[in-house]
């Protein structure tokens, strides 16, 4: 596993060298300090107050807490370790306009990144009622071991399934709608969230509005977000993350309502919503840009049908198609329940990773979690979950083992051991 994206990731390094040139940090200390705290100051204090919304905070609330010269510490300590993408992370204006984020990892040795598939907090719903019947609590409905899991990844990712919003109208034609209060958008932070997807079918459920309010309310939470926007350009526009000398690119799209004039608008280049990808080439061309500038991408897919086990043809298509493009790892959600682990042309595809925390059924779920390092992924892991009763649960011992055989046998094409890590 991972020789050939090895040489893939070198290719990429290779294509990209020339660009940049090392800083000399510690030979101008004086200009580099200067620099610093200009930074730091731009980031916290200018930044967000002149910026749009879309902006967000360019280094994480886990990494940097205002400060002043607490602050400029820990932003020379992230350059230093990212010697190789120090001109970058010395100029915030670029981070910015390209949507670039500094992390810190846990390990200098490699980075964790952990995704889980669709989550829902309107209270509405049976899923939010423990919560709302005990304060708010969020470990009522995700257990805390589950929890932790989410927390000790270095990025954690999953689909967020619903607007943020009190405003617009619920889609007339619509079968299930869905809205969370803005409040609600903090249980993310809770959970260890880092970046959520809104590429799916129920992001636009109360309109535009409400769709805006959501871009805004997870800004305000300091939650990034990918796969929809105020136009096109933002909605197809990658996230990326320079962690331990690794520079990662996630992009996500739907390819869910396949009319031309879906209930859920696509975004254009003058109208908000999400990035959709049934006619795939936006995506195919947003990934091939993506591989030529970063030395990781991960592709974030909602598709297939629901309920079903089996994969479409036009999943199958797509996870091709971006493979071919440049992708080097592909995660799917939207059946709402497990669907085979494979691999294509070298890439690993994980096509469902289903309900997440999204109802009260019982039904088996779980999150992938790899490892990377400046050589390519180093392991892939799938964690198994229950979702059950409306609480989401780490599994071990002999339920832990009952999904795993699951996800054997449905996945052939690779193999998954006791722990649930994946080769191929």
């Amino acid at each position: 596993m991972g020789r050939t994206k090895k040489k893939q990731t070198q290719k990429k390094r290779a294509k990209r060298s020339h660009r940049f040139l090392k800083p000399f940090l510690w030979t101008l200390c004086p200009v580099v300090a200067a620099g610093i705290a200009g930074m730091a100051a731009y980031l916290w204090i200018v930044a967000p107050a002149a910026s749009t919304p879309d902006t967000h905070f360019q280094l994480t609330k886990e990494v940097v807490e205002r400060g002043g010269e607490e602050e400029a510490s820990q932003i020379e300590e992230i350059i230093a370790v990212n010697d190789k993408y120090g001109d970058i992370l010395n100029d915030p204006a670029y981070m910015i306009e390209n949507n670039i984020y500094a992390k810190d990892a846990a390990d200098p040795e490699k980075v964790t990144i952990a995704f889980a598939g669709d989550i829902l907090f309107d209270d509405r719903y049976a899923v939010m009622a423990g919560v709302m019947q005990n304060g708010g609590d969020i470990t009522r409905g995700i257990d805390p071991a589950l929890i932790d899991e989410m927390r000790s990844a270095d990025i954690m990712m999953l689909n967020n399934e619903f607007p943020y919003s009190d405003r617009g109208e619920p889609l007339a034609d619509k079968q299930f709608t869905f809205r969370a209060p803005v409040s609600s958008a903090d249980y993310l932070n809770t959970l260890g969230v880092d970046l959520v997807s809104l590429a799916n079918n129920h992001a636009y459920d109360y309109g535009e509005t409400a769709l805006l309010d959501t871009l805004a309310a997870l800004q305000d939470a300091g939650i990034v977000y990918v796969g929809a926007g105020r136009d096109l350009a933002e909605a197809r526009r990658p996230v990326c993350y320079i962690v331990n000398n690794v520079k990662i690119a996630v992009v996500s799209a739907t390819q869910i309502e396949r009319l031309d004039n879906p209930d859920t608008k696509g975004a254009t280049d003058t109208t908000p919503g999400v990035f959709r990808c049934w006619n795939g080439e936006d995506l195919l061309e947003t990934v091939r840009e993506a591989a030529a500038d970063n030395d990781f991408v991960i592709a974030y897919i909602h598709w297939g049908t629901e309920n079903q086990e089996a994969t479409d043809w036009a999943q199958e298509e797509l996870a091709s198609a971006l493979a071919s493009a440049g992708t080097d790892l592909i995660i799917g959600d939207h059946p709402h329940c497990l669907q085979r682990i494979d691999v294509v042309d070298g890439v690993p595809v994980v096509y469902s990773l289903g309900n997440f925390w999204f109802n009260s059924k019982t039904i088996d779920t779980g999150m992938i979690r790899i490892s990377l390092d400046e050589d390519g992924m180093q392991s892939c892991q799938f964690v198994p979950c229950l979702q059950s009763g409306g609480r989401t649960t780490l599994l071990q011992g002999e339920e832990k083992e009952r999904v795993l055989d699951y996800m054997r046998r449905i996945s052939s094409g690779v193999r998954i051991d006791e722990e649930g890590y994946i080769t191929w």
